[in-house]
């Protein structure tokens, strides 16, 4: 008969037959329904206020790429290659000038035509506390920069504010001296910094420490007082480059 109570419904724990009014098992405790159904008067039981219940589909992630985390676009978060490799390659010309005079490879003086000059000596130091300053900032900011935009960002500020602001040093002073990254490590810095001091000066949330920050660029542009091979004008110029490149970036990254 269409719409009749059952007579008793079967625990799936204890296997005992008991009555379909009850929403626990008395022999076995277990729970048979969420609520006890609303019965007529005539004894039917009502399914008046159920709601079908509603298969919710997982969702569904795209095929996760290397170094992807799910959940999180992949595209800048694998291993910072870029930085690592600067990184690296400062490292051994630190030692390099433990083997050969610096004059020979870094710009001392009057190139000539060993042009190549202009490329190697951002990679060298003479002095441990300068290479740890610029190195360090090298490896921090270009970190930071490789996640944020990724690796061509940091390699193209490497040689711009690096050996372009070498170069600069030559066409300015007659008899340059400039060794190190400072130029480089300030074009870094401020390129990741100019984001974030955007953001401050409009009361939106910003991730970086721009304190810490202040004080790693000021300890860097006073370089050259402490450590003669510190070029100024690479430092200075490295710096102008990298908060037009920040800008540049920003303004990229929201388009």
């Amino acid at each position: 008969m269409p719409g009749a109570p059952d007579l008793f419904v079967v625990c799936k724990n204890c296997r005992n037959e008991v009555s379909p009014y009850i929403t626990e098992c008395p022999y076995c405790g277990t729970r048979l329904r969420k609520r006890a159904p609303k019965i007529e008067r005539d004894g039917r039981v009502s399914d008046k206020g159920r709601r079908p219940r509603r298969r919710t589909s997982a969702p569904r992630l795209s095929k996760l790429r290397a170094g992807e985390i799910p959940g999180l676009r992949g595209e800048h978060t694998g291993r910072p290659w870029a930085t690592l490799t600067l990184v690296v390659l400062s490292l051994f010309g630190y030692l390099l000038l433990f083997a050969v005079h610096q004059g020979d490879v870094a710009l001392v003086g009057d190139p000539g035509r060993q042009w190549w000059r202009f490329a190697t000596t951002p990679f060298l130091y003479a002095n441990a506390w300068y290479e740890l300053a610029a190195v360090g900032a090298i490896g921090l900011y270009g970190w930071l920069l490789e996640r944020r935009h990724g690796p061509w960002p940091v390699l193209a500020l490497f040689v711009i504010c690096g050996m372009g602001g070498a170069a600069l040093e030559w066409l300015i002073d007659p008899l340059p001296v400039a060794l190190g990254g400072n130029g480089a490590a300030l074009g870094m810095l401020c390129a990741w910094a100019i984001p974030d001091v955007g953001a401050r000066s409009r009361d939106e949330d910003y991730e970086g420490d721009l304190l810490g920050t202040a004080v790693i660029g000021l300890v860097l542009l006073l370089m050259p007082l402490a450590v003669p091979d510190a070029s100024a004008i690479a430092g200075f110029a490295g710096g102008a480059v990298g908060m037009v490149a920040g800008l540049l970036l920003a303004r990229a990254r929201i388009h």
